[in-house]
């Protein structure tokens, strides 16, 4: 029997949905995902750029605060250690 796999709201702006970009968190209402925007955040490019690139708008800046938020939550703990063990990244 196959087990339904459901959206998962990951926050007010992000989601996880199965029928969109085969699961990848996306920005709600769009096919951006979370990855490719936090690569531009990565590379230094202004969050209004960020803003105007993808979507004209459809992604604002408290949703890319959203996004990193999350990533932080994934890495650190809320004292601000590991959540888990990394390999080191060369």
């Amino acid at each position: 029997m196959m087990r339904a796999v459901n959206r998962k709201d990951l926050g007010r702006f992000i989601v996880a949905d199965p029928k969109i970009c085969r699961g990848k968190p996306t920005f709600k209402g769009t096919r951006v995902t979370v990855a490719d925007v936090l690569a531009d955040v990565e590379r230094g490019l202004s969050w209004d750029f960020i803003c105007y690139r993808w979507g004209d708008g459809k992604i604002s800046k408290e949703a890319i605060a959203e996004a990193v938020q999350l990533a932080r939550q994934a890495l650190l703990t809320s004292e601000g250690h590991l959540a888990h063990e990394l390999d080191a990244v060369a």
